[in-house]
């Protein structure tokens, strides 16, 4: 029994079985045989068609079964695994009787009657705070005051006196420097003037030397024709308007047969595997940890430390600096701020330089701007005439014949009856599916009626 594939019980051309590999080591690289293109396609004698620029697939896998077997498996040896026992441990069971608390140090040691050690530290004589305290250090007392001279000074006396008399002595540059006056430097650059030659300009060039002159001929010029209008009518009659008569008629009926969408009756059920293998479960919230409540203490709390409770204050004197106080000198000689340079270099007084600018040789115009180009002063108005339109008047000519609208497709166009593609059902009628090949092509049987012997 011949089994028909899917794209070939298909009679619209929209159904095709899917022309790709679906095993992982077959691939010969021919394209599927059972196509509408070959089976329609009309060969011209020896003309192959044209051959595909799809480059080649170089590489090429094992076409043999791949093992599973890896070095680790081959290798592994599985052993036994016994669990080990667990040491379950005693119940504890207390003693009977007293515990010997003796110690070879309580055994050996000989106890002895002690004193409390006497204080060595003399007691401390309180003050009275009424009275005077009169008491003498041992450095007053074994101290005793020498009579020290005073020592001269080495310091030679100072026999120097500033003169009231002007200094003249005069320096080396003084005598040597000689006064002169500050005048500008030279200006080296060139002046700006433009002179002008009293030699008279020569004009002479070699194109004006070498020309030689030549008597041109009189050219000839046409007469320009005068235009004449023709007497005869303008024919404005096109074969559009020679042809068409302008007849009325009806418009143009659609011979294209009515749009009956193909539909299933069958209700179509919105369940999936993935919806009724992944069914929603229920997460409880996260537990939240409750943080206990603060409760201050009862009481009053003792702010009292060691330091407070132990110190005990003192009355003391601050202690005297020993070092000696600073002797400063008062000068009242007043400070001679002259010297040589304030006296010999007085300041002069400098004016500034004034700016050297160039006299203007083009004087400015006087008088209102005229704005009167060579343009507006030549220029000529002339008067536009219009030209004259040619084109026809457009008045469509009517006919009181009804159009006919009649054509060859209306003429030679046969309805025929829309019939359902077999392959657009998921199992086409008459037939019944008997398997699928490597490369994805859905083969059917054909349904023979049998017939009954009578």
């Amino acid at each position: 029994m011949r089994s028909w594939c899917l794209c070939q019980i298909c009679t619209c051309g929209r159904h095709h079985c899917p022309h790709g590999t679906t095993r992982i080591y077959e691939n010969s690289g021919t394209s599927c045989p059972t196509t509408e293109y070959l089976e329609k396609y009309p060969t011209y004698g020896n003309v192959p068609p044209p051959q595909s620029l799809k480059p080649k697939q170089e590489f090429r896998a094992c076409r043999g079964k791949m093992e599973g077997i890896t070095t680790f498996k081959s290798d592994y040896r599985p052993y036994k695994i016994v669990k080990q026992p667990r040491q379950v441990p005693e119940e504890y069971k207390p003693k009977q009787g007293e515990i010997d608390l003796g110690t070879t140090y309580k055994r050996d040691f000989n106890s002895y009657k002690v004193q409390p050690v006497a204080i060595v530290r003399p007691l401390e004589r309180q003050q009275a705070k009424q009275g005077k305290l009169d008491t003498v250090p041992t450095y007053k007392d074994d101290y005793r005051a020498w009579d020290i001279q005073k020592t001269d000074l080495y310091k030679p006396e100072q026999t120097y006196h500033p003169p009231t008399v002007k200094f003249g002595n005069s320096t080396t540059f003084q005598d040597d420097y000689v006064p002169r006056e500050i005048q500008p430097r030279q200006s080296f650059k060139p002046s700006p003037v433009i002179k002008r030659s009293t030699v008279p300009f020569n004009g002479d060039t070699s194109h004006r030397l070498d020309y030689v002159p030549y008597q041109l001929e009189f050219k000839f010029s046409r007469p320009k024709e005068v235009y004449k209008p023709t007497t005869q009518p303008f024919e404005d009659l096109t074969t559009h308007r020679y042809d068409f008569q302008g007849l009325v008629g009806e418009c143009a009926k659609l011979c294209r047969p009515p749009y009956t969408r193909v539909t299933q009756n069958a209700h179509f059920e919105g369940s999936t595997e993935f919806r009724e293998s992944f069914q929603p479960w229920e997460i409880p919230p996260p537990a939240v940890k409750k943080t206990p409540e603060y409760v201050p203490p009862t009481g009053t709390m003792q702010l009292n430390s060691t330091s407070h409770l132990d110190y005990v204050p003192y009355q003391t004197k601050r202690v005297v600096p020993i070092r000696p106080v600073s002797q400063k000198r008062n000068n009242n000689v007043l400070f001679q701020g002259k010297s040589t340079t304030k006296e010999d270099f007085p300041a002069w007084e400098s004016c500034r330089q004034g700016l050297i600018k160039k006299q203007q040789q083009i004087p400015n115009p006087s008088g209102k701007f005229d704005g009167w180009t060579t343009f507006r002063s030549h220029y000529v108005p002339h008067e536009l005439n219009p030209t004259q339109s040619c084109k026809p008047v457009h008045a469509p000519v009517k006919s009181s014949a009804p159009f006919d609208d009649t054509t060859m497709y209306c003429l030679e166009y046969t309805p025929k009856k829309r019939e359902i593609c077999p392959a657009s059902f998921p199992s086409p009628p008459g037939y019944v599916f008997e398997n699928t090949n490597s490369r994805g092509h859905h083969f059917f049987r054909k349904i023979t009626p049998t017939v009954e012997a009578s």
